[in-house]
């Protein structure tokens, strides 16, 4: 298969599911940078997004992911089904953001 497959559904389609290997997860726990908090009151003056945060939470998601991605491997997993994810405020301006999922080994339709 070569690379872990990701889905937020339960199975993949055109595969058989085989085996489950177990719940993966990965996290991080990001802060707010002040500069940041102090441009971010300012955009709220007039609107709009706020791309400093978004790309926070984004560089976030994809460190969590390649976490919980990380840990399938570590199991020989093919897949990772049900995807979720959370977010969790630690203090004001701290939070962890959490993905898992269902690692599993899969089978192609068939054989």
């Amino acid at each position: 298969m070569g690379r872990i497959l990701t889905t937020t559904t339960e199975n993949v389609p055109g595969f058989d599911i085989v085996q489950v290997v177990g719940l993966v997860r990965g996290n991080t726990v990001r802060t707010r940078h002040v500069g940041r908090d102090i441009m971010a009151s300012f955009k709220t003056l007039v609107g709009g997004e706020i791309e400093s945060y978004t790309t926070l939470m984004t560089d976030a998601r994809e460190q969590a992911l390649d976490r919980m991605l990380e840990d399938a491997e570590a199991l020989g997993a093919d897949a990772v089904i049900a995807i979720r994810f959370e977010t969790s405020d630690l203090m004001a301006a701290a939070a962890e953001l959490l993905v898992y999922g269902t690692a599993v080994k899969l089978r192609p339709k068939g054989k």
